[in-house]
């Protein structure tokens, strides 16, 4: 037992040592040692995780591996984003907004905004000729990023990290209220990932996290109203979370108290919003991008190879979806159990799945380690070939090896979980 511990130990500390020091030893350009790193700390976080399920470990092992990815992502902070520049979009709009202006209302490319143009603002920016997309909770933490930081990327890292220790406290409390071991929290933790997606590259979805983990906390400890106010939270940050909302509704008893789990996070959502809503546009952009993005979709690129028509695809995917989701809501499965298959089947039939995107599922392994969703948070990574290709040859192109090496293990998992499951449910009901 102890030698297997010592292996999980010193695991960890590959990983983490390889994933910091790399980008200081490798001669390679950036964005190739992001990919290596990438690629090699997700796989070998399937061999770490499987250590965390396998032991119990000591209390002083739990402390210092909590401690290391608390170290390593404080020395990601002042490292430049290297896999993505929607950073440049977030501090734009919070420069707009400091100066007086709704984030919604003019495109950075607008002659209007032409006196708050700098040296890398906002000619870095993508689809500068789009309105922002982002809810007016991120905007507000834009803001607050610009106030301190100016126009670095710096001040959203520093959201981003005491936003994901909130995270860790929240699955912490979870795990307690589940009576689960304290140590899937590294489950979490250690997962490569977020370090990458929000550490690295400064992506947004990791503010939501820990807002969508109290919602969960508070509806297991019958403190709804506390649940709902942290769903329109989350919901504000990223409308990913409005995926609660039928699993609340059905898990509810009684006209009114499904009433207030509509109700109280659209009015909640409809106040955060309303300040924007009579000099700008804010869901403009949020529609152009469910129209035409797309990217790393499993089903809606093999439907699309016989469809060839983006619209008539996307209107499938979406049925398909409704036909998978509904019979998770109205079954009689735990609620952690719903959310993860909900959320599971969401990206599986999504048009459009980065990376950082999957944060919302890996906050859920630590109650739910399903190898499926383990395999789909770290072979997720192999999407870096096509930022690999972009940045170097400025060619955005997706391989479609990497989406059959990256969803057949998960496809093939997750109905293996399926079918595990339903012989057991098969021989209690043959017990009782």
């Amino acid at each position: 037992m102890r030698k297997s511990q010592n292996i999980l130990f010193i695991l960890s500390i590959i990983l983490f040592g390889f994933t910091l020091f790399t980008f200081i030893i490798l001669p390679l350009k950036p964005v190739s040692i992001y990919t290596i790193a990438f690629i090699s700390s997700s796989i070998m976080y399937l061999f770490i995780t499987r250590q965390i399920l396998k032991l119990k470990l000591p209390v002083r092992y739990f402390y210092a591996l909590i401690g290391l990815s608390i170290i390593i992502k404080l020395a990601f902070i002042p490292l430049h984003p290297i896999g993505s520049d929607d950073y440049y979009r977030y501090v734009w709009d919070g420069k707009v907004q400091s100066n007086g202006i709704n984030p919604y209302k003019y495109a950075p490319a607008d002659t209007a905004l032409k006196s708050l143009h700098s040296d890398i603002l906002p000619k870095l920016i993508n689809f500068p000729d789009m309105k922002t997309i982002y809810p007016p909770l991120s905007e507000l933490i834009f803001r607050l990023s610009y106030l301190m930081y100016g126009e670095s990327y710096i001040g959203v890292k520093i959201f981003l990290f005491f936003f994901d220790l909130i995270s860790i406290w929240g699955i912490l409390l979870i795990l307690r209220k589940l009576n689960l071991p304290y140590q899937n929290v590294l489950i979490y933790s250690l997962c490569a990932l977020p370090i990458f997606q929000y550490f690295i590259d400064a992506h947004l979805d990791g503010l939501g996290l820990p807002l969508f983990l109290f919602t969960i906390y508070f509806y297991l400890n019958k403190q709804k109203l506390f649940s709902l106010v942290f769903l329109a939270a989350s919901i504000c940050i990223k409308p990913l979370g409005m995926i609660l909302i039928p699993i609340f509704f059905f898990n509810e008893s009684g006209f009114k108290n499904k009433l207030k789990v509509v109700i109280i996070p659209a009015v909640l959502c409809l106040l955060m919003y309303l300040p924007y809503l009579f000099t700008g546009s804010p869901f403009q952009a949020l529609m152009q991008f469910t129209e035409h993005w797309t990217f790393n979709g499993i089903i809606f690129s093999v439907l699309d190879m016989f469809f060839k028509n983006n619209q008539h695809t996307r209107l499938i995917c979406g049925i398909i979806f409704i036909i998978l989701y509904l019979p998770v809501i109205l079954s009689r499965k735990d609620l952690i159990t719903k959310i993860f298959l909900s959320i599971f089947l969401l990206f599986i039939c999504s048009p459009v799945v980065h990376p950082w995107y999957l944060g919302w599922l890996a906050v859920l392994l630590p109650f739910i380690p399903r190898w499926s969703g383990i395999t789909y948070v770290s072979l997720i990574s192999l999407t870096s070939f096509t930022i690999l290709n972009y940045l170097l040859n400025g060619i955005w192109k997706e391989y479609t090896p990497v989406l059959i090496l990256e969803y057949i293990p998960v496809l093939i998992l997750f109905a293996f979980e399926l079918l595990s499951l339903r012989k057991k449910q098969y021989r209690y009901s043959r017990i009782k």
